[in-house]
């Protein structure tokens, strides 16, 4: 009866063990993107790429936005092992504004939640700019 209880341990244990080797994992190229300084209604979209490095398919269940003027899009199909996938990223750039949003991904990953950032700051090139009178000093101004 030892001997049954035993093997029937080591086999559990064992299976255990096997059952954790399978798993999605996710590596982004960057998990910030820089905008930089850009035009008010310039193109806001930019793309977070991704990489399965994992050995099981891995499925974007959830990307959401810390505000409305960002708006990602999720990939719809799995992720299979050794594939690159891509989080798309729509800033709506007629804010004229510095840019610090946060969008957060949940997968099948052993890292379930990733939080991606954007950053840059939207200018008005119509509109007088105090960036630019910086060079001067108040006297030469």
């Amino acid at each position: 009866m030892k001997k049954l209880f035993t093997l029937l341990f080591i086999s559990i244990f064992s299976l255990g063990i096997y059952a954790q080797d399978k798993v999605a994992k996710i590596e982004f190229e960057s998990e910030t993107i820089d905008y930089g300084i850009i035009e008010k209604g310039s193109d806001g979209v930019r793309v977070f790429k991704f990489k399965n490095t994992g050995n099981i398919p891995l499925i974007v269940t959830a990307v959401k936005s810390s505000c409305g003027c960002t708006v990602p899009k999720k990939p719809t199909a799995p992720i299979l092992p050794g594939e690159n996938g891509e989080i798309e990223v729509k800033y709506d750039t007629n804010r004229v504004n510095p840019i610090r949003k946060t969008i957060t991904v949940t997968s099948n990953a052993v890292r379930p939640t990733v939080a991606l950032k954007i950053k840059g700051t939207v200018i008005d090139s119509s509109k007088a700019s105090v960036i630019e009178d910086k060079d001067k000093s108040v006297l030469e101004q």
